[in-house]
């Protein structure tokens, strides 16, 4: 029974960590379905989480500071868009600026106005998001299995988790199901024939970068107002690459793409819980290799897939009108 109680709190843990991955590939994958390369997801992050943080931290309220968040992630994907939409700008080299500036600018910005070290104040009460303790959930606890996992594993998350479950089916909808959608894929694999149709390319690849904005923001918030209690520097620690690897692994579909978050969170869930344990034969593993392991998988998983996996066809390529 210990096993299986291990078993639940990791798989517990592996929701938690994987709720800013998926929203945040989610947001990848809007982007670079129009045909937009988008490396910025991690500054875009990074942005979102201080400026829900600073703004929870001075209104008091985590709902605020969300909305914040989100405005700010959405304004670096407009500046995106400006850079390689309309100036027809080199995609990767506008996302990797974004990525600097946002790092250097996130804790300049936090010593200049809470003068603690680049840090905003520990958040608490109604400035970050709490669990939720879903109906009959203590009631159940102590039903063995099914009780235990509904009580432990279902629920006591916060919103945003929720939310990100929810996006999944949410986001394929919209990208399979509708006509926004359907342009948004078009504008990815064959731009002229959008632009032949009397659609404006540069508009629709706007309109996506929005949207990632908008997820790239929710998946910020969540690490500042709801994973974690303020925000700390470089505190996405890779999450936006990890979740554009999730993206190419799950081959630019909704589905595939959370089974590969999925794994990545669930990695970095077993590392925490293997830190200063000392296994079998092997002995106590080093703790910067165990650290190194959400990473490491990363590679190896892109090394044998990622040459299967066809990208949109005008990925990375600006859209030039024919007159």
């Amino acid at each position: 029974m210990e096993t299986f109680h291990i078993i639940i709190l990791l798989l517990d843990a592996t929701f938690r960590v994987a709720t800013p991955l998926v929203l945040a590939a989610l947001a990848g994958m809007f982007s670079e379905r129009a045909g937009v390369v988008d490396i910025g997801l991690e500054g875009k992050m990074l942005g979102a989480a201080f400026a829900a943080a600073a703004v929870a931290a001075v209104s008091g309220s985590a709902w605020v500071g969300l909305g914040a968040g989100i405005l700010a992630s959405i304004a670096l994907s407009l500046l995106h868009a400006y850079a390689c939409v309309t100036h027809k700008g080199n995609q990767v080299v506008s996302g990797m600026a974004i990525n600097i500036v946002v790092a250097g600018l996130t804790p300049t910005l936090g010593y200049a106005w809470f003068s603690m070290g680049g840090q905003t104040p520990h958040l608490g009460g109604d400035a970050r998001f709490k669990s939720i303790t879903l109906p009959f959930a203590e009631a159940v606890h102590d039903i063995p299995v099914i009780g235990y996992i509904y009580a432990e594993l279902i629920s006591n998350h916060n919103i945003i988790v929720y939310l990100a479950a929810a996006a999944v089916p949410i986001c394929a909808w919209i990208l399979y199901k509708t006509r926004f959608g359907l342009r948004v894929r078009a504008v990815g694999e064959n731009p002229h024939a959008v632009d032949t149709a009397g659609i404006s390319v540069d508009w629709m690849r706007y309109k996506a970068l929005m949207v990632t904005g908008f997820l790239c923001g929710i998946a910020g918030s969540y690490l500042s107002t709801a994973h974690g209690a303020g925000f700390i520097r470089d505190m996405t620690a890779g999450k936006g690459y990890l979740a554009l690897a999730a993206l190419i692994f799950g081959k630019w579909r909704p589905v595939p793409t959370l089974f590969a978050c999925l794994l990545f969170a669930f990695t970095d869930a077993v590392q925490a819980r293997l830190q200063g344990v000392e296994l079998p034969i092997v002995g106590v593993i080093p703790v910067q290799f165990i650290q190194a392991l959400p990473y490491i998988l990363t590679v190896l998983l892109l090394a044998g897939f990622v040459g299967k996996a066809n990208p949109p066809k005008s990925i990375g390529e600006p859209y030039i009108k024919e007159r």
